[in-house]
């Protein structure tokens, strides 16, 4: 059988041998819980059942790597199953599947993720990672000495790293506009970039989502002056596919890259790469394989990366299929929603500080805040220990808590009785 038949028939198939410990709370051969139905919290509480994490434990770190719905994590592992059982099967002459990830165009899953940010498929490589993607336009780009990038001042290290060896490399200027903490204004953001802006400015690269804090830029605005500047502008969408609505066309940006292992649920070391048609098919490869020079599939040529776990890809098809089959609005929805209850109660404490935005187009699912004269390390360990809850600390005085919809309002609660106690 084609590589696609294996894979669609590995992913699906309930007949591979029992896994062995309990990795999985649906051992092989057992049905996975179906979709709720219906509305309210209750449907929330029915679709957390669809993840393998203990009843009495709340994760609250998907900016850091989201949780595996089920689903995602059975196909992922029987699919590597099943290629371990296989091996003796395969050859390169079409009579076996390929085991090989980083030769195969994936254009059904391109198209699906084409989908996700309004983008043509051969407009899209798959990457391991938001960094991979950032990493890939650095090096790709023709840079000279004297070209001047612009970075914010709260990147994240995947998303400046790669402009400041590129500086050093080439003899560039490298910027940052600072953007205040707490950010309520948009517009002072915008002044904040092009202040800085000159006719040597050559790329605007800043996040869409910064991580951190989790405010979200007004990228749309960013791009549409950058355009009409001639500068090439490249977001960081690490924390923003499956978070918040990304159309890439409306945004306007040159390229956008994200990790699908945090807001999309995917299997971790799964990314995109978005590049504008009219430029990616002269933007240099970083990793140069077989099709290299692929101008017919410039996204393909982008994409090859040698061997690697073809498993994982299957996970992210499952991660997106699960998105979908959710829906994304409803996802992105009760994001917004469960980040809304949290701010809206935290302003109500005496001695919480709120370190994120909460202008209400500039914040979603991640909300960073501190209590007066308490570490956000001890106000972790003190989460997990009382409420088995799960936030991180960001430094010596703040916590950031993320939400999706694994979450429940009582969680929240939980967390919210804890940081009454200890601000008190």
């Amino acid at each position: 059988m084609n590589r696609r038949t294996f894979i669609r028939k590995t992913a699906l198939t309930a007949a591979a041998a029992p896994l062995s410990g309990q990795l999985l709370a649906g051992a092989a051969g057992s049905a996975l819980p179906p979709l709720p139905t219906g509305e309210g919290e209750q449907f929330w509480k029915e679709l957390r059942k669809q993840f393998p994490m203990p009843e009495g434990e709340a994760y609250f770190n998907t900016a850091t790597l989201g949780a595996q719905p089920r689903v995602v994590l059975e196909k992922t592992i029987r699919h590597m199953q099943m290629i371990a059982e296989s091996m003796a099967q395969t050859d390169y002459h079409g009579s076996g599947p390929l085991l090989l990830a980083g030769y195969e165009p994936y254009v059904e899953l391109r198209k699906k993720i084409g989908l996700l940010i309004n983008a043509d498929y051969k407009e899209i490589a798959l990457t391991q990672n938001a960094t991979y993607g950032m990493n890939f336009v650095a090096t790709g780009l023709e840079l000279r000495e004297g070209d001047e990038i612009i970075n914010t001042n709260q990147e994240h290290g995947g998303g400046k790293g790669a402009w400041e060896q590129a500086a050093a490399r080439y003899g560039m200027v490298y910027k940052q506009a600072v953007v205040p903490v707490p950010a309520n204004d948009p517009q002072e953001i915008i002044d904040n970039i092009f202040q800085l802006v000159t006719p040597r400015t050559r790329i605007i690269a800043v996040p869409h989502i910064i991580s951190a804090y989790g405010l979200i830029l007004p990228v749309k605005e960013i791009c549409l002056r950058a355009r009409e500047m001639g500068i090439f502008t490249i977001l960081d969408g690490a924390q923003a596919v499956g978070h918040i609505p990304v159309d890439v066309q409306e945004i306007g940006c040159d390229a956008y890259y994200s990790s699908l292992h945090k807001w999309l649920l995917a299997p971790a070391g799964n990314g995109i790469l978005y590049v504008r048609n009219d430029i990616i098919t002269k933007l240099w490869t970083a990793i140069a394989s077989y099709e290299w020079q692929n101008q017919d599939d410039p996204g393909y040529r982008l994409t090859q990366r040698g061997t690697g776990n073809p498993s994982l890809i299957v996970g992210l098809e499952a991660a997106i299929d699960f998105h979908n089959e959710v829906g994304p609005e409803k996802v992105r929805g009760r994001i917004k929603y469960l980040g809304d209850y949290l701010r809206a109660r935290l302003r109500e404490i005496t001695g919480v500080t709120i370190y994120s935005s909460v202008h209400p187009d500039m914040c979603a699912g991640i909300t960073t805040y501190g209590i007066d004269g308490v570490s956000g390390i001890e106000l972790q360990k003190q989460m997990w220990v009382r409420k088995k809850l799960q936030p991180r600390a960001m430094g010596d005085k703040m916590i950031r808590h993320s939400v999706h919809i694994y979450n429940l309002e009582h969680e929240i609660d939980a967390a919210l009785e804890i940081v009454r106690e200890m601000a008190g």
